[in-house]
């Protein structure tokens, strides 16, 4: 049934290309002033939006789409998914039972359920390859789901947060190193971010601190070197990628922003001297409040995590809402990203009603999943805004978001490069 579903979504998106779409939209969020415009017609023809008009247009020809009480906004960017996994139980058994295969067939499912909520790009930080293969895939045309931007295995210290073997006996620990994302020292460093590009790589990222759901007693301490972090981000500068850090511990936080990476994942413990650091650095803060509250639940249930994961669980998740609300009241930039994969794929959504319950007005949450992700994309003039010019990524919801945050969860049209996954 699934197979079929995903075949119909595919050929109904197709039968739209080459025509002229018109879509009367009752209300539209114009994410670059913040305003809500009233009724508008957003023109689209191909992948690209062609015109925004007033009032409601009567074309001669083409399709009409009629959002007129709905809320129409640009697809959403999420900067902190896994799309290639998804929490369970049995997660921590999957790396030794799934295959390859697996594992992509999973993924399918994965990016479809995200795109189908709204999602129509998302960062992925940190796999095993198969998230790459997913992305060329998606870009081909041949799978249904969002534009990825991946850094395919994330980097880690020897037994730091996303070392492959954590929690392996020791016949299978073996010795990973560059080649599977396993950084000791600066030479590692380059070499292993040259890999990322050689293996397909859009980005780096980096476990700065320890991690909650890592096999490995300490989620808060440092784990890399300063030496090695400017080595990791000065190389991934000469390869035209960004640098995202995984950090928990500020003694982390703050040898990241010093060494050049870009955003900050998590920030839980953060100072109010790192706050500062990162605006006088430059560097933007992704949340992934929704992660935080999902684990420091299921560390409740016995059993769902290793022992071992229970008390950092218990501990970490609970604090990063309210870090997040200091750092957003100090100035610090603030990127839209949930950490999917942590929790259910689709439930991103949530994270909005989550950014508003700590104080952020809602316009501005969705702002930081629209303009502010496009522009550390580096894709400010394509996506992100409904705009004469720009790719036809847009979605609708029900009601007014500044008014019913929720309606974030609950997202009724999709429509990613001017083809209509949703209505």
């Amino acid at each position: 049934m699934k197979l079929l579903l995903r075949l119909f979504v595919l050929l109904f998106a197709t039968t739209i290309v080459g025509q002229t779409t018109y879509l009367h939209c009752g209300k539209l969020i114009d994410t670059k002033s913040g305003k809500i415009l009233n009724e508008k017609t957003v023109i689209v023809e191909g992948k690209t939006i062609v015109d925004v008009v007033d009032g409601y247009a009567k074309p001669k020809s083409g399709t009409v789409v009629d959002l007129k009480s709905k809320t129409v906004m640009p697809g959403l960017i999420d900067m902190h998914v896994h799309i290639e996994s998804e929490t369970n139980p049995k997660k921590y058994l999957e790396a030794y039972t799934l295959n390859d295969a697996d594992v992509a067939y999973n993924s399918l499912h994965y990016a479809n359920v995200t795109l189908m909520n709204g999602f129509t790009t998302v960062r992925d930080l940190g796999g095993s390859g198969v998230n790459v293969s997913l992305r060329n895939a998606i870009n081909q045309g041949k799978v249904v789901g969002p534009r990825i931007f991946t850094a395919e295995k994330a980097l880690a210290t020897t037994g730091g947060h996303a070392d492959p073997t954590n929690g392996a006996k020791r016949s299978l620990l073996g010795n990973p190193g560059p080649k599977e994302g396993v950084v000791n020292g600066v030479e590692d460093a380059k070499k292993a971010v040259r890999q990322r590009y050689k293996n397909g790589a859009d980005l780096i990222k980096i476990t700065a601190t320890g991690g909650v759901l890592s096999v490995a007693k300490n989620g808060q301490n440092p784990q890399f070197t300063l030496e090695e972090i400017k080595a990791i981000c000065e190389t991934a500068k000469d390869y035209g990628f960004h640098v995202a850090a995984h950090a928990h511990g500020d003694e982390g936080m703050q040898r990241a922003i010093k060494g050049g990476v870009k955003t900050i994942e998590h920030g839980t413990l953060m100072s109010a001297e790192t706050m500062e650091l990162m605006k006088l650095y430059d560097v933007y803060l992704v949340p992934t409040i929704s992660a935080g509250k999902f684990v420091s639940e299921k560390a409740k249930i016995k059993g769902y995590y290793p022992e071992i994961i229970v008390p950092k669980a218990l501990d970490i998740g609970p604090k990063i809402q309210d870090m997040f609300a200091r750092a957003y009241k100090a100035g610090v930039g603030i990127a839209f990203g949930t950490d999917a994969a942590v929790f259910y794929h689709g439930d991103n959504g949530k994270e909005f009603g989550y950014m508003v319950e700590a104080g952020m007005p809602a316009i501005k949450a969705i702002e930081s999943a629209t303009v502010t992700n496009a522009m550390l994309l580096k894709k400010e003039n394509d996506l992100g805004q409904i705009k004469k010019g720009f790719v036809a990524d847009i979605i609708a919801v029900e009601d007014d978001p500044t008014k019913n945050i929720s309606t974030m969860e609950n997202v009724v049209f999709v429509m990613k490069e001017g083809k209509v996954y949703k209505q």
